[in-house]
């Protein structure tokens, strides 16, 4: 019990509830490497105990946290000037001196509430009667995120696999402008949501890069593998053997193009970045003319020395490998003055990663700006990966913000007996408080650079993340505990700063009262059609019937869609072809008959309840038919986002990721392909009858609900 009481002064869970009326204790290993992640020492019964003792000294004498939440007035909140729990509970007389992130001073007594106070994270100190001084952070941030102006439905898609005519080998940003840019002048669509462009760990010598994009090198930078680079100013004016060679990586492109498109081969991200960084090497040698210029060194400005970080790492991965762990021992420092060394020795290579760093931010302005001048009210929606790669630019940037020794993952639930470990560094709650958050507010600015909205992967981590300790199987991890409320407050800030959406992925195990705490703050969640059931709790098997919810039963603020990247396309959910492919990969653990006659009975449930409500036109057994009447149950629910998988409108069969595998199935490669697995580019696919066919749907609930009038660009009423 003494072990259990110090894991919970620190947020360590010495239990957890994978279902109603389940209890599951974590092992004393679990909480002990937990603790010792957080650089408590838990390894005998004398140090529990003195940590013990010492943590409870330590908070029964704290005047304040390290950070404080003050949320603005709404109705359903406290009014503008009332004192957050901590403030109220100060001696009284206690003299506090806030200073603002825009630098005004001002000052107040406890228990008083504060005056009038902007928007930001500040800077607080209190003094009480007898002299005791305490020092906080102090977030003030609105009740609620920006919620949509108005319904609207969308597109989804993986950007690698969005090839065009000219792209090189793989989608790219220019592709992600043509295709926003279409969508929202020709069939109205509100936003476009992309993966994670966030940069990858490159690949190591001799070896091949993870293509995965939720396991960045860095969350706070994009890859430049997305930059076109004829769309570079400076390419189009190389001159000389410069421009020769030019001419020949253009050919090189090319042929990485028609190797996906025309022969069938899989994306190679790492053969289109080998000749994409020759190219953008020819492109970082011609001078910048004066407004160019001028234009970088307000990027560098801005961005500052998490830049100057991210390119040092870059420069040191090119020298060293790309695991910095192996690196000479004074360069895992950050901050060493061996690293400070090596950055100046290596100022050439650095300046080349700052320099492509800013080309992607400003192919990424360009592309959110195509989005809105065609109309889209929303336009880009970037995806914030759940965490970062172990070896890569942020892990050693921000190591001391990361747990050390452990990994993030899942616990064991009802559709992996054995949990998952995603093999990426946690956060530690302890340090991201003591820095009022700015690790993740830096984060989530980055994110919201370019964006109307952000898809927040695993939003559940907010709240708690199941720790896996390194070495370990999953099933011997934890969950460790955040400051929700700091964490809520840190996203709804900076997106009310973006005016920007924010969408939590909000899938699979979910603990009780999240939804509804993320809700409140105006967080949108995600609904998968096919998970849409009466479950009398947020857990499968807690009561209720079971059967298929509908559609005017679902929750409002979502985004709803019929599929996403870890599942299958719509066409192969309703012909069962995902039943197949998982057989032919040993995946599955039952037999095949048992498996086919699950499935086809869940998709015979959701299309007899399309049909009863008059949403499935052409009859069960067509398919492009029954793709369609999954989309009209879609609209049907009041969700105020609608998601269209983009390969579903070509009927694509492959999923692109599958679960479970690795090497077996080619996971984040695949091009967008048609129902004969022939690859589509955005050219056809934009011409695609199919296509059209699908979307007609839209146009049909338009004009339905409101003769024909959307209340604004991609509004569907």
């Amino acid at each position: 019990m003494t072990l259990a009481r110090l894991a919970a002064l620190y947020g360590v869970a010495a239990s957890y509830s994978p279902s109603p009326g389940r209890t599951v204790q974590a092992s004393d290993a679990a909480l002990v490497a937990a603790l010792a992640a957080l650089d408590v020492d838990a390894r005998t019964p004398d140090a529990v105990v003195a940590a013990l003792a010492e943590r409870e000294r330590a908070l029964r004498e704290r005047l304040l946290p390290p950070t404080v939440v003050l949320w603005r007035a709404a109705e359903e909140l406290p009014e503008e000037g009332a004192a957050p729990k901590p403030l109220s509970a100060l001696p009284a007389r206690t003299r506090l001196h806030l200073r603002t992130e825009q630098g005004d001073t001002l000052t107040w007594d406890a228990p008083s509430p504060p005056p009038p106070l902007p928007l930001g994270a500040h800077r607080l100190r209190a003094t009480t009667p007898d002299g005791a001084v305490a020092e906080a952070h102090l977030l003030v941030a609105p009740s609620r995120a920006p919620g949509p102006r108005a319904r609207a439905y969308g597109f989804l898609v993986q950007l690698y696999s969005l090839l065009s005519r000219r792209s090189w080998g793989m989608g790219d940003l220019g592709d992600l402008a043509e295709l926003a840019a279409w969508a929202g002048r020709s069939v109205g669509a509100g936003f476009v949501q992309v993966n994670p462009l966030h940069a990858a760990v490159p690949a190591p010598p001799g070896g091949s890069s993870d293509p995965s994009p939720y396991r960045p090198s860095s969350r706070r930078f994009p890859d430049p593998v997305h930059v076109r680079v004829e769309d570079v100013p400076e390419f189009a004016r190389l001159r000389g053997a410069a421009r020769q060679r030019a001419g020949a990586l253009l050919e090189r492109g090319d042929g990485l193009r028609r190797a996906v498109l025309r022969d069938g081969c899989l994306i190679d991200r790492d053969a289109v970045w080998a000749a994409k960084a020759e190219a953008l090497e020819l492109a970082a040698r011609v001078p910048l003319g004066p407004g160019r210029c001028a234009a970088y060194s307000d990027f560098l400005a801005e961005r500052g020395e998490a830049l100057e970080a991210h390119a040092t790492w870059c420069a040191l991965a090119e020298r060293h490998g790309p695991d910095w762990h192996a690196w000479p021992a004074p360069l895992r420092d950050p901050d060493s003055r061996e690293t400070a060394r090596a950055r100046a020795e290596l100022m050439d290579r650095v300046d080349f990663h700052e320099r492509l760093a800013w080309y992607v931010d400003e192919q990424l302005a360009a592309a959110q700006r195509a989005a809105r001048d065609a109309g889209m009210g929303i336009g880009l929606v970037h995806d914030l990966a759940v965490g970062v790669h172990p070896d890569g630019a942020d892990a050693w940037a921000q190591r001391r913000c990361f747990a050390a020794g452990m990994s993030t993952g899942a616990p064991p639930d009802a559709f992996n007996a054995r949990g998952q470990d995603w093999n990426l560094p946690p956060w530690r709650p302890d340090r991201l408080a003591e820095s009022g958050y700015a690790p993740f507010r830096e984060l989530l600015r980055a994110a919201l650079r370019h964006a109307g909205a952000v898809r927040v992967d695993h939003v559940m981590g907010l709240f708690r993340l199941w720790w896996v300790p390194e070495g370990r199987p999953p099933t011997e991890g934890t969950y460790v505990r955040y400051d929700a409320e700091a964490m809520l407050a840190a996203l709804v800030l900076e997106a009310h700063r973006a005016d920007a959406l924010v969408i939590g992925e909000d899938l699979g195990t979910v603990e009780p009262g999240v939804r509804d705490a993320l809700r409140e703050r105006g967080v949108l969640g995600t609904s998968v059609l096919w998970f849409e059931r009466d479950w009398a709790t947020e857990e499968p098997g807690s009561g209720g019937s079971g059967k298929v919810l509908p559609p005017g039963e679902w929750r409002a603020d979502c985004l709803a869609t019929a599929t996403t990247h870890d599942l299958p396309s719509t066409a192969a959910r309703v012909t069962g072809e995902h039943v197949t492919l998982r057989h032919d990969l040993g995946l599955l653990t039952r037999p095949l008959a048992a498996e086919r006659a699950e499935a086809a009975a869940e998709v015979r449930e959701w299309l007899a309840l399309a049909a009863r409500l008059g949403l499935l036109r052409g009859g069960a057994g067509h398919e492009e038919d029954e793709v369609r009447a999954v989309h009209r149950l879609l609209l049907a629910t009041p969700a105020r986002l609608i998601g269209v998988w983009l390969p579903d409108g070509v009927g694509d069969r492959r999923p692109q990721n599958l679960p479970g595998t690795l090497d077996a199935y080619p996971n984040w490669r695949l091009p967008i392909a048609d129902a004969a697995g022939r690859p589509v580019s955005l050219e056809d696919l934009t011409a695609s009858p199919r296509l059209h066919a699908l979307l007609d749907v839209f146009r049909e609930f338009r004009g339905a609900r409101a003769g024909g009038a959307c209340r604004g660009p991609g509004a569907v009423p």
